[in-house]
C-alpha cells in the first residue's frame, strides 16, 4: 500500500547542491516516498494474525506464511515501477488475495495493496477502469463464496478510497515532473538563444572592426621605416577604430542590461498564469538607476520562482511603490507560508540588496510576504557617480563595465 504522495519540493531558484536521496533497502531513492512503504506493511499483520482467531490446521499456517513470503517481493518490486509494468505486481498481489480469501479473511488487505499501484501504472481514466475491475472481482468473490461483511468492507471500501487517492496523487506528481522538465527545457533553450544572440552581436560588432585594425597595424608595420608619417597616421586610425569599437561594445552591453525589472514583471505575470496562479499587479512608475533595476529584477525572479515551486498558492500580488527615500517591491502569496531557513536563492538576494544599502524582509504566517526595500538615489547623484570600478564614463573606460556586465550573472 502506498501513501498519498504530495507534490515534490524542488529547492530554491538559485542553483544549489542538494544531497542525493537517502537509500533504503529494497526501495528506490525517492525523496517523496522515502521510508513510508515500510509503514504500510503494518496492514499485512491482519492477514498474518487471522489464523489466531480459532483452531487453524498446520496447512493453513504454512499457506499463510507462503503467501506472505510471495507478497513481499511483489510489493517492493512495485515500488520501482511507474508505468504499465506496475500492473504485473498489482495483478499478482490481487491474485494472492483471491486465492487466500476463502480461508483467511485478512487476505482482504491484498486487494488494497494491489489497487494502490494502479495510479502509477496509467493516467487517471485508465487507472479508474482497472480500479472498477478490481472492485468487481472483490464483490464477486464475496458473493460467490458467501464471505463475511468485514471482508467486503475492508477489501471494497478501503480499495476504493486508497486506490482513488493514489490515482489522484500519481497524476499530480506526473504533472509536477512534467512542469519541471518543461521549465528546465525552456531555461536551456533560453540560454542557447542568448549565447547565439551574443555571438551574433559580437561577430557583427567586432568581426569587421578587428579585421580592419589588423590590416592597418600590418600596414603601419610596413611603413614605419619607409614612411614614418604615414605609419603614424595608420596608428592613429587604429586608435580611433579601437575607441569606436569599445563604444559599440558598450552600447551592446547596455542593450543586454536593458531587460530589467519591466521585462521581469511581464515574465512573472506569464509564469504565474501558466501555473494557474492569479496574479494581481500594483506597480507604480518608478525611475530606477541601473543597479537598483537589476537588483529588483533579480529579487522578483527569485521570489516568483519560489511561489511557483514551493507555495501551492492560488493568488499572488506584486506591488512596486516608492517615496522620496526608498523603493519597495513586495511579493505576497496565499500559499502554505512557513518560517524555514533561507535557501541559497534568498541568501543571494539578501547579499545583492545589502550591497545597495537595502534590506529584505520575509513573513511566513498567512502565506508568504517578501518585501525588498532599496534606498533611492537622486538623479543628480546617479548621473555624477562614477562606475563601480572608480572609472569615469567615456570610451576610455568602456572596457571595464563591458567586461563586468558580460562576465557576471545579472
Amino acid at each position: 500500500m502506498k501513501a498519498a504522495e504530495p507534490a515534490r519540493p524542488s529547492g530554491d531558484a538559485a542553483a544549489e547542491m542538494s544531497p542525493p536521496p537517502r537509500r533504503y533497502p529494497f526501495l528506490p531513492p525517492d525523496p517523496v516516498v522515502g521510508w513510508t512503504p515500510y509503514v504500510w506493511l503494518f496492514y499485512l499483520s491482519f492477514f498474518l494474525l487471522d489464523p489466531l482467531q480459532g483452531p487453524t490446521p498446520a496447512g493453513e499456517w504454512l499457506a499463510t506464511a507462503a503467501i506472505a513470503a510471495a507478497f513481499l517481493p511483489l510489493y517492493f518490486w512495485g515500488q520501482w515501477l511507474h508505468d504499465r509494468r506496475a500492473l504485473v505486481p498489482a495483478g499478482l498481489i490481487l491474485l494472492l488475495g483471491v486465492v487466500a480469501a476463502p480461508w483467511n479473511t485478512g487476505a482482504s488487505v491484498f486487494f488494497v495493496y494491489a489497487v494502490s499501484f494502479l495510479g502509477q501504472a496509467a493516467p487517471p481514466r485508465q487507472a479508474m477502469r482497472w480500479l472498477v475491475l478490481a472492485l468487481a472481482i472483490i464483490a464477486a468473490e464475496w458473493w460467490l463464496l458467501d464471505l463475511p461483511w468485514i471482508f467486503l468492507l475492508i477489501a471494497g471500501l478501503l480499495s476504493l478510497i486508497i486506490g482513488g487517492i493514489n490515482i489522484h496523487y500519481a497524476e499530480v506528481r506526473r504533472r509536477d515532473e512534467a512542469l519541471k522538465r518543461s521549465e528546465a527545457e525552456i531555461e536551456r533553450l533560453a540560454q542557447v538563444a542568448e549565447r547565439e544572440r551574443i555571438g551574433r552581436d559580437l561577430h557583427d560588432l567586432l568581426g569587421h572592426t578587428l579585421s580592419l585594425i589588423t590590416l592597418k597595424a600590418e600596414l603601419a608595420a610596413r611603413l614605419i621605416e619607409r614612411d614614418p608619417a604615414a605609419a603614424s597616421r595608420e596608428v592613429r586610425d587604429v586608435e580611433a577604430i579601437s575607441r569606436r569599437a569599445l563604444s559599440e561594445v558598450r552600447q551592446a552591453v547596455l542593450g543586454y542590461r536593458a531587460e530589467g525589472l519591466a521585462a521581469e514583471l511581464e515574465r512573472a505575470d506569464g509564469a504565474l498564469a501558466a501555473a494557474g496562479i492569479a496574479c494581481h499587479r500594483d506597480v507604480s512608475p518608478v525611475a530606477l538607476d541601473p543597479d537598483a533595476d537589476r537588483t529588483l529584477a533579480f529579487a522578483l525572479r527569485e521570489a516568483t520562482t519560489n511561489v511557483l515551486r514551493h507555495s501551492a498558492a492560488r493568488r499572488c500580488t506584486i506591488a512596486l511603490a516608492a517615496d522620496e527615500r526608498e523603493v519597495r517591491l513586495e511579493i505576497a502569496d496565499d500559499g502554505r507560508g512557513g518560517d524555514g531557513p533561507d535557501g541559497a536563492g534568498l541568501a543571494g538576494m539578501r547579499e545583492r540588496v545589502a550591497l545597495l544599502g537595502g534590506r529584505v524582509e520575509r513573513e511566513g504566517g498567512d502565506g508568504t510576504r517578501l518585501t525588498v526595500t532599496l534606498p533611492r538615489r537622486r538623479a543628480a547623484e546617479a548621473a555624477a557617480a562614477p562606475d563601480r570600478d572608480g572609472a569615469p564614463d567615456g570610451d576610455g573606460a568602456a572596457a571595464a563595465p563591458a567586461s563586468r556586465a558580460a562576465g557576471a550573472p545579472a
